[in-house]
């Protein structure tokens, strides 16, 4: 088991970083001139990043969460919080997902507000859930 909670701490933590990593640079990207050379590839290595990195971190980090409750048989209403909160970071891995979208057809209108809100949510999910584990009661 020990394993699995290795697995499960340095998947998320990759996945924590890259949620803060893609709404800095969507905001950077939303504010770079047209015609310049960033902007070509940027978005391009923005949904690099998304598909490739975040998104099976996210996966990987989420399956050996699941795992690792069912096999140690971890219940409680702690539990049901941090749930919550990892369903609210999939919502803003999502965000970032539909606002990488929106910068590749060009429609910068609210893009840099909309980053900056999903990076202040994430952070403070994922805050709430190193709070929720940290202060959950030990067997």
């Amino acid at each position: 088991m020990p394993w699995l909670k290795i697995l499960h701490i340095a998947t998320l933590l990759c996945w924590c970083a890259s949620l803060l990593y893609l709404p800095a640079m969507l905001m950077v990207s939303a504010r770079t001139r047209t015609g310049s050379s960033f902007e070509v590839s940027a978005p391009a290595l923005l949904r690099f990043v998304f598909t490739h990195i975040a998104t099976p971190f996210a996966l990987v980090a989420i399956m050996s969460g699941t795992l690792l409750f069912v096999v140690a048989q971890l219940v409680g209403g702690w539990l049901v919080l941090k749930l919550a909160a990892v369903s609210g970071m999939v919502l803003c891995h999502v965000l970032c997902g539909a606002l990488i979208v929106r910068l590749e057809r060009d429609r910068r209108r609210f893009l840099v507000p909309a980053s900056a809100l999903v990076a202040a949510v994430a952070a403070s999910l994922m805050l709430a859930v190193l709070v929720l584990v940290l202060s959950k009661p030990f067997d």
